[in-house]
């Protein structure tokens, strides 16, 4: 037993005395953010300001619901609630809409019952009023991108259609599973190359006027396929948007096959389960997941679902956000708990403490050697000088890493390498306070003065106590030739270098 204990701990941090711990989660900070979906259950002023005290790090507008001004009302709420509390920011994240396919109207828009093993014909004709003989779809070219054979899901994948015959403006199918069937539901065609624009007129007009005037921080693009998608999208933004994240949604399995050109245009990735759970067998859903984790630093993953109807989550969506978590997931998302959920602020809750508790569990030292040792050479200055400075808190043990930061790009590299202590990045821009880590706004100071401003903010979180060591970078831009990173000793009275290191400050050619 002790063997098997042993190599828990390779892997893993001090586990079984983690697990006796009652009070584990109370007596520390999560890295991992949560992202929430809002809705109806929480777009007032007070029960935001609920989901930002359970832990709520970005708010995730649907654009797939709802218009502008219910959108512009919720956000102005946010703000407010973020007013009303000090050193709190919360990105704002909009999610497109994006090209959807989806079945047409019905006559007399009633449900029609679909039973197994009949023939169904669907017509390109996007506005024909379906019967349960024949539906309209809004997919010009479905009879050219699906052959007999292939299989077409509708309705979130309830509905399960095989493919017979193809002809010019529609196809023949099969029903595989009675169903009853509203009109305009959605349609997947896995494996199929889709032929439609990457972003629609909505997408613009939605990121033109909302995304601009509205100053939002993170675009994600719905059924992103390719490197051009989000280069759409970008174009779209000009600019005026150039501050704004983009982060492109891995929903099929076209788009998981170019997904290293995604990745390389892209500031960020979503893990979509759902919609790849439809192009994929259900036993790879996993092996999908962990690949793009790997290949990316931010996935966000819709979980919980059961919250929407009970506070309590079952043990099997526990180990789900665990195991995310663990697998190197930076952000987890709640989408219908938070947005039309019964328990919205129980769902953020619990969503921190399982977060919390699988980030206790994580062995850093061996999660550092693991992302350096992946990592391809060379690498800037800027990821170097990020990457020492990670080892040196790991090898001094410093609870604090501190860095002076202007674009915000340095943190992230530091986030790459999931350091334990605590990161706190000191800027003056208003955006990248709302997309960091732990973040203190400071407009003007010099850089001592920058790095007292940041132990204190430290110390008043509860993270370091005087004598802690502290890393400290700065310096560190994508063009930088020379990088600071220095290990300081924090004091009642400011810090100092250590006595007993004597030779602390280094400087990277």
């Amino acid at each position: 037993m002790s063997s098997e204990l042993n190599e828990i701990n390779t892997t893993f941090g001090d586990v079984p005395s983690q697990i006796l711990d009652r009070d584990f989660t109370r007596h520390r900070e999560r890295k991992t953010k949560i992202i929430c979906a809002i809705g109806p259950s929480c777009w007032s002023v007070d029960m935001l300001g609920k989901l930002l005290d359970a832990g709520m790090n970005v708010a995730r507008f649907n654009f797939s619901h709802g218009d502008h001004t219910v959108h512009g009302t919720a956000l102005a709420n946010l703000r407010a609630a973020v007013a009303q509390r000090e050193h709190c920011h919360c990105a704002v994240l909009l999610d497109t809409k994006g090209p959807e396919i989806r079945t047409g109207a019905l006559k007399h828009h009633r449900p029609i019952h679909l039973i197994a093993g009949q023939t169904l014909t669907i017509t390109t004709d996007g506005d024909f009023e379906g019967d349960t003989s024949r539906i309209g779809c809004n997919y010009p070219h479905l009879a050219t991108s699906v052959a007999p054979g292939s299989r077409i899901l509708c309705d979130d994948g309830t509905l399960q259609l095989d493919v017979t015959a193809c002809r010019s403006n529609e196809v023949d199918v099969k029903v595989l599973n009675s169903h009853v069937l509203e009109e305009r539901k959605s349609m997947s065609l896995p494996g199929a190359k889709i032929r439609i624009p990457g972003i629609t007129d909505k997408d613009k007009h939605d990121l033109v006027h909302f995304a601009l005037p509205y100053a939002v921080d993170i675009v994600s693009g719905s059924f992103v396929r390719s490197a051009a998608n989000v280069r759409a999208i970008r174009a779209c933004l000009g600019d005026a948007g150039k501050h704004i994240r983009i982060h492109a949604k891995i929903e099929s399995l076209e788009a998981l096959e170019n997904l290293d050109e995604i990745l390389a245009e892209a500031d960020g990735i979503h893990v979509s389960r759902g919609d790849l759970g439809m192009e994929l067998q259900p036993e790879q859903v996993f092996l999908a997941q962990k690949l793009i984790i790997r290949k990316a630093n931010i996935a966000g993953k819709p979980m919980l679902q059961s919250m929407t109807k009970c506070p309590t989550p079952t043990s099997a969506e526990c180990s789900d956000v665990a195991n995310a978590v663990l697998d190197g997931t930076d952000a987890v998302m709640l989408s219908a708990e938070t947005a039309k959920g019964e328990f919205p602020v129980q769902a953020v809750a619990t969503m921190s403490r399982i977060c919390i508790e699988a980030e206790g569990s994580l062995n850093y030292s061996r999660l550092y050697a693991k992302t350096r040792d992946a990592t391809p050479r060379p690498v800037s200055v800027c990821e170097a000088a990020s990457s020492s400075g990670v080892e040196m808190a790991l090898d001094v043990q410093a609870k604090l890493i501190v860095s002076l930061t202007d674009s915000g790009s340095s943190t992230l590299k530091i986030a790459k390498y999931r350091p334990e202590a605590f990161v706190v990045a000191v800027t003056a821009s208003a955006h990248v306070a709302r997309q960091g880590i732990s973040v203190l706004r400071a407009m003007t100071g010099g850089t001592d003065d920058l790095i007292l401003k940041a132990i204190e903010f430290a110390k008043t979180k509860g993270w370091i106590d005087d004598g802690d060591m502290v890393v400290v970078l700065h310096g560190l831009t994508e063009d930088a030739r020379t990088s600071v990173v220095k290990i300081i000793q924090a004091h009642a009275h400011g810090y100092a270098l250590p006595l007993h290191q004597p030779n602390a400050v280094s400087r990277l050619q």
